[in-house]
């Protein structure tokens, strides 16, 4: 599908976008999405995404890397990127920005779908996407038993902390102070660190991150 700007008022309106297109099967989408392109897949309607600004993959980059040192040092999970495609649901397959798996479900984490649920997912979110993110994509993950999800929100400095109780989520928004984890032991997140411009240091924020899971940092 070809989308065309056809005035400089209508820019902005399409800089970023969601294309739903119907009639899909799940075959004819794991054999046609590009592996380069964040494309899903949702009960016969494949949703194709614009791409992301450079923001969107800082933000992404950030806490990838924060999510991946702790995991590392404490050997509490393995840390993914998409457009890496997760199966979450038989007929609902999503590209995370970020996800986790459990230490011993490392193994399994091949091809495409990769068939296994995370614990912890992460979505920077676009004004194309809040939607999609806060609303469908929450349902999916409830659904699929995923017990920790969020919705970090840049644009409106909220991170919309979902955390799995009864079967249903339960959401907290957060802007400022602390994100605890409740999948990784001791992870935490300073809040006002993901509004910053330009960003934290990853190192440095890593570094507080494991100084108080050591009980070094206030």
């Amino acid at each position: 599908m070809t989308l065309t700007v056809l005035d400089s008022r209508t820019r902005t309106a399409i800089s970023e976008y969601l294309v739903r297109l119907p009639g899909w099967t799940l075959e004819a989408y794991l054999e046609r999405a590009p592996e380069n392109a964040f494309w899903e897949f949702a009960r016969g309607e494949v949703i194709v995404h614009s791409p992301v600004r450079a923001e969107h993959q800082g933000l992404t980059r950030f806490l990838t890397f924060v999510l991946h040192g702790y995991c590392l040092k404490h050997g509490c999970g393995y840390v993914y990127n998409g457009p890496a495609a997760v199966q979450v649901l038989p007929d609902v397959v999503r590209e995370p920005d970020v996800f986790v798996v459990r230490p011993e479900d490392r193994s399994r984490v091949k091809g495409v779908p990769v068939r296994v649920r995370p614990i912890l997912v992460v979505e920077v979110v676009s004004p194309s996407t809040r939607s999609l993110d806060l609303v469908e994509k929450a349902h999916d993950y409830a659904l699929a038993g995923i017990p920790e999800y969020w919705a970090v929100d840049r644009e409106r400095r909220a991170v919309h902390l979902f955390t799995l109780e009864g079967g249903r989520y339960r959401e907290t928004v957060l802007r400022q102070g602390r994100l605890v984890s409740t999948v990784l032991p001791g992870f935490w997140l300073q809040v006002e660190w993901l509004w910053q411009d330009p960003l934290p240091s990853e190192w440095e924020a890593l570094e507080r991150i494991l100084g108080r899971a050591t009980g070094q940092d206030a």
